[in-house]
């Protein structure tokens, strides 16, 4: 009798789950009803009543983290998804798991876990090339995605540097501070430099100013030191007492009076030979 009891019970359980799955199975049918109406609530509680019945219904859990994904409820997706690929049995399915889980991933930009998903989905399948050109764009978007990142890691290290040496923003006022006073004392030395210059030249042009005006008062004067030399040299002459003829007057009193005297003679023997009387030119 315990016998027999024992063998109907062990009976009654291997019975039992096939019920729990049709069960589950008519769960399954009427949350596909609500989806046809886009009745997203009730479609959702029919999948949890059919997890709840069989929870080793793969199907169930397939289709409610589909569910999840068309509503980018993608954290919902990815753990329904999981668990249905945990309990899955056939590659098929499997790979169709594996799939829309990278496609969740995908959603929320992780692409490193898409990668990951996209690539346990071609072990089951190698043939799918709709998986494999979305393999390839999560390798390309996980790809920029480092690139991206190793550039922002560099600029927040770099701001945390800046905070740690005192505060970029006192950096940058020193810097400007520096530059100012640098600025200033290049422009003064500058000035200076240049006001020196300027008055260099400036005591270039007055002392060629100088020289030029020397130059002309010598050129100026030059005539007046010779004639200051001439008067000089007269000076120089022996000067007649007073009253008393010098002896270069007294030549040119003589010589004055020699030319007169041939004047007159040469008029009477010019009378003489014409016999007519004519002027004497004026001794200029």
């Amino acid at each position: 009798m315990t016998f027999i009891l024992s063998v109907f019970s062990v009976h009654a359980q291997q019975e039992n789950p096939k019920k729990l799955k049709k069960e589950s199975d008519r769960y399954i049918y009427e949350a596909q009803e609500a989806l046809s109406e886009n009745d997203y609530a009730s479609a959702e509680a029919e999948y949890r009543k059919a997890i709840a019945k069989d929870p080793s219904n793969t199907v169930a859990k397939y289709n409610m983290g589909n569910l999840y994904y068309g509503k980018e409820n993608t954290v919902s997706a990815e753990n329904r998804l999981k668990q249905a690929a945990k309990i899955a049995e056939s590659k098929s399915e499997k790979h169709q798991i594996y799939h829309n889980l990278g496609n969740s991933y995908m959603q929320k930009k992780d692409y490193s876990s898409a990668v990951e998903a996209y690539k346990n989905a071609l072990r089951n399948d190698p043939s799918d090339d709709e998986t494999r050109y979305n393999l390839a764009l999560a390798k390309q978007k996980e790809e920029e995605e480092q690139k991206n990142g190793q550039g922002q890691d560099q600029d927040k290290d770099q701001n945390k540097d800046q905070q740690n040496d005192g505060g970029g923003g006192d950096q940058d006022q020193q810097d400007q501070d520096q530059n100012k006073d640098q600025n200033e004392g290049e422009g003064g030395d500058q000035n200076k430099d240049q006001q020196l210059k300027d008055e260099g030249e400036n005591n270039k042009d007055k002392k060629e100013g100088d020289q030029n005006k020397d130059q002309q008062n010598e050129q100026g004067e030059q005539p007046k030191d010779q004639q200051g030399d001439g008067d000089k040299k007269q000076q120089q002459q022996p000067k007649a007492a007073q009253g008393q003829l010098s002896p270069q007057q007294i030549k040119s009193l003589l010589e004055a009076m020699n030319n007169e005297e041939k004047k007159v003679q040469d008029k009477i023997n010019a009378e003489k030979a014409k016999g007519v009387k004519v002027r004497t030119e004026k001794d200029w």
